[in-house]
């Protein structure tokens, strides 16, 4: 079981401010949960491989082809503010 101080760090890290009760509550709430992973940790995964995600996922990448650009004058139509032919927009810091 988790002790108070480890629940108060928990929520000092989180940036929660816990009332008296909220702070036995989520006590015993994390204790339960830490206990369940302990559980998982009896599990004999010696020929299981680490994985990422469940799926077989992996990126599909096109090929970067130069293509036809839009005429400049078409694009910066709609644009609130332009200099030349970019659009401007106000400095970011």
């Amino acid at each position: 079981m988790l002790s108070r101080e480890q629940v108060e760090h928990v929520a000092l890290l989180a940036r929660l401010e816990l009332k008296e009760e909220e702070i036995e509550m989520y006590r015993q709430q994390l204790g339960k949960i830490l206990d369940y992973i302990e559980k998982l940790n009896e599990l004999d995964t010696t020929n299981v491989p680490p994985t990422a995600h469940v799926l077989p996922l992996k990126n599909v990448y096109r090929e970067d082809v130069v293509g036809e650009h839009m005429d400049p004058e078409k694009v910066l139509r709609n644009a609130p503010d332009r200099e030349e032919n970019y659009f401007k927009v106000p400095r970011i810091l």
